[in-house]
């Protein structure tokens, strides 16, 4: 049974690999410490997302980190399961408010899967009061700030994307019976802000496949954050 840690946590597909190829980013991550990897693919087909899939699921065990990164499908409980049932390791789903329920998901892969729901920008606090948290395994908040690789966010009435304070975000956190794993824009300086929260952690997309160096980036992130949490 894979380890939970969602302390570092990388949001990845090839679209958003800038100077590397996708697997050289996932193992660059993995090397430097990275805890949970999310496979997100928005038009790929079914072959093409169980291919990279299983690209994914070799790196790890390659690395001897099966045990201790979990390896996640975005949005696609039945691509999670067609990976299962090839033999490809993969440990959950992390799905939004407008997909597949995880009670669903769960019901899909199997009740050892793992099930993230990202929470909504607006009325985070009443959100836990209301939803059915049974089935959820943590909660996943964007953006700390604007970013292109999310683009569907809760807007105001300027049409900008609602932000929530650091206040609200550790709000939330303290509250949920859930961890809780932040991103959406976030860099190595924010790290040190998040760290002092009752974050369990901190997703991240640009800040590792944007980078020349994703080694170096991620290496970075993770030292940063395990040492204003003294780890």
């Amino acid at each position: 049974m894979t380890k939970f840690n969602l302390s570092h946590y990388l949001v990845i597909g090839p679209e958003n690999c800038a100077f590397k190829p996708y697997g050289e980013v996932v193992a660059a991550a993995v090397r430097a410490g990275f805890t949970c990897i999310q496979l997100r693919l928005k038009t790929a087909s079914d072959a093409e997302f169980l291919t990279l899939a299983a690209e994914t699921a070799r790196i790890i065990e390659k690395l001897g980190r099966q045990d201790e990164v979990s390896f996640l499908i975005n949005d696609r409980p039945d691509i999670a399961l067609k990976a299962r049932a090839a033999g490809i390791k993969t440990d959950g789903v992390h799905v939004g408010q407008c997909d597949t329920p995880p009670a669903v998901c769960k019901k899909m892969i199997g009740e050892d899967a793992i099930a993230g729901l990202s929470a909504p920008q607006e009325k985070l606090l009443e959100y836990l009061e209301s939803a059915d948290l049974s089935c959820v395994d943590y909660f996943g908040l964007a953006p700390l700030r604007e970013t292109e690789t999310k683009n569907d966010l809760a807007k105001n009435r300027n049409n900008r994307t609602i932000i929530p304070a650091i206040e609200e975000i550790n709000a939330f956190a303290e509250k949920s019976p859930l961890p809780v794993v932040m991103g959406g824009g976030v860099k190595k300086d924010d790290l040190t802000l998040l760290a002092k929260t009752a974050l369990s952690g901190y997703f991240v997309v640009s800040a590792v496949c944007g980078a020349e160096d994703p080694y170096k980036a991620a290496s970075e992130l993770v030292n940063t954050w395990n040492s204003c949490r003294n780890i």
